[in-house]
Order: C-alpha cells, then sequence, then structure tokens
C-alpha cells in the first residue's frame, strides 16, 4: 500500500474532523481523531472491496465518507448519552 494514500487518508480525516469542529462544539482533540479513525477505515474498507487503487479518487471519495460516517455516529452516541 503507498504510503502517500495512508498520508492523504489522515489529511482528509484531519480537514473533515476539523470542519465538524468547525460546525458542531466539542473538543477539537477527539473530533481530530475520530475524523483521522473514519477516513483511515474508509480507506481501508475501499481497499479491501476493490473500489479503485489505494492511491485514486475513489479511495480519497471513500475516506471522506469514512470520517463523515464515524463522526456523526458518534454525535448520536454522545447526544444519547447527554440526553
Amino acid at each position: 500500500m503507498p504510503e502517500r494514500a495512508i498520508l492523504a487518508w489522515l489529511l482528509i480525516g484531519l480537514i473533515v474532523g476539523a470542519l465538524s469542529r468547525i460546525t458542531r462544539p466539542g473538543g477539537i482533540f477527539v473530533t481530530l481523531l475520530i475524523g483521522i479513525a473514519g477516513a483511515l477505515l474508509g480507506g481501508f474498507i475501499a481497499g479491501a472491496l476493490g473500489i479503485g487503487r489505494q492511491d485514486t479518487w475513489p479511495s480519497y471519495a471513500a475516506a471522506v465518507i469514512g470520517a463523515i460516517a464515524l463522526l456523526v455516529l458518534y454525535r448520536l452516541i454522545a447526544a444519547r448519552r447527554v440526553g
């Protein structure tokens, strides 16, 4: 797996996490980490499913979708805890 794909997924996760932090209140560190984890998860799943090579636009799109999905899931779980 090319290292630049993993670096790109990390950057995508940081960007999505930062944008999520801007739009919704919460801890910046946690939000960034969840964005990174989601982007890595999305990128690896895309590779496992054969959606393009690891360093192509489809894998980057999967990284964005993974980061957004994990952040939304986190927000839903956090909202249930609060009440």
